[in-house]
């Protein structure tokens, strides 16, 4: 294990030894992986859009367990019980709370007052903008070369857009992979990095064996709607392929079917998902068909990367996976991330001209 190297506002507001973030990938970032994370010195963030809060409470206990250092929790901004996620966090000391869609002013405000520090993500300079603006601490941007939900804008026009936007911490996510990544991440002026499919693809990850396997020998992503009606970047397979071809009815039957699931893993009543799905429909201004359409997404990522069924579910995948060949250690990674990065910052240093 590598001593600090890279001194970024990222490791300072965050206790971290390293500027290297794993980002909260549903049914993937759980104890086991965000622990290790943690222990290498990066900041690991527990998934938690697919837990009950009972179980969320025992993720924490069982980080908590394994490891002293800091780690952070991924919580839904619209789902109906965020409040008590909040409550749960403060409670148990979590270092960091990220949010994949901008959370309320006024639980930023709770949160930091608690001094928890607040990292939302976002996909648009005016986004960072706003939740800048309500005191958030610093800010995830993912470009379009991220896996899972993406948006358009590569992660090279993105990120400068965003610096030169805001006044906090900015992290660079979507592409990223090794320490020449990190290291251009921080030319842009960004403070660290995120990587979700490099960790997946470590050894420490719980996905099974048999589905990293696919994952390094995959040689495609595809950007598809039909996973839950919003741009979703997976691996291309069969069953994406055939996702492709259905019509809409289908789909909208399937989803009915995945709701019904999923509201069974969850323990929410009816209710509580229709009270979900209406925040969903407002925060991200979705059709009615979306909306239910987004009941297949925990479902189809649940069969690949729990049940081990890629053929009867989808995976998620930044475009760097054709570039991944290994299964490293977390400990593994971050080193080796961290040191090309420090090795190549001094290279360049190298090519200046003396004064």
């Amino acid at each position: 294990m590598i001593e600090q190297m890279l001194d970024t506002p990222l490791t300072r507001l965050t206790g971290v030894r390293h500027p290297v973030v794993q980002t909260g990938m549903g049914w993937v970032a759980g104890p086991r992986l965000v622990s290790a994370v943690a222990d290498a010195g990066g900041l690991g963030i527990l998934a938690s859009a697919t837990m009950t809060l009972d179980q969320l409470a025992s993720a924490v206990e069982e980080v908590r367990s394994r490891t002293d250092a800091p780690f952070g929790v991924n919580l839904r901004a619209d789902a109906s019980d965020a409040g008590d996620r909040v409550d749960l966090l403060i409670k148990n000391g979590v270092k960091v709370a990220s949010f994949a869609l901008a959370p309320r002013q006024e639980l930023i405000a709770k949160l930091k007052d608690a001094g928890v520090v607040v990292i939302p993500s976002v996909g648009a300079r005016r986004h960072a903008e706003k939740v800048a603006a309500w005191g958030a601490d610093a800010v995830l941007v993912q470009g379009g070369e991220g896996g899972g939900h993406t948006g358009a804008v590569a992660t090279t026009l993105l990120l400068p857009q965003v610096v030169d936007a805001v006044d906090i911490p900015v992290i660079a996510a979507g592409g990223f992979f090794d320490g020449r990544g990190l290291a251009a991440a921080l030319a842009y002026g960004a403070a660290g990095v995120a990587m979700g499919t490099r960790f997946l693809l470590t050894s420490d990850s719980s996905v099974p064996d048999a589905v990293k396997q696919l994952y390094l020998g995959t040689a495609e992503t595809v950007v598809t709607r039909q996973v839950d009606g919003m741009p979703h970047r997976v691996l291309r397979t069969p069953l994406v392929d055939g996702l492709e071809r259905a019509g809409r009815l289908s789909g909208l039957a399937r989803a009915v079917r995945n709701a019904a699931r999923f509201r069974k893993i969850s323990g929410m009543s009816w209710p509580e998902m229709i009270r979900d799905g209406l925040a969903m429909k407002h925060g991200k201004e979705l059709t009615w068909s979306q909306v239910l359409m987004a009941a297949n997404t925990p479902m189809l990522l649940k069969a690949a990367m729990v049940d081990g069924r890629p053929d009867l579910g989808v995976m998620a995948s930044g475009q760097v996976v054709t570039l991944i060949e290994d299964l490293p250690s977390c400990e593994e990674l971050i080193d080796a991330v961290v040191t090309r990065a420090a090795e190549t910052l001094r290279g360049l240093g190298a090519h200046l001209a003396p004064a």
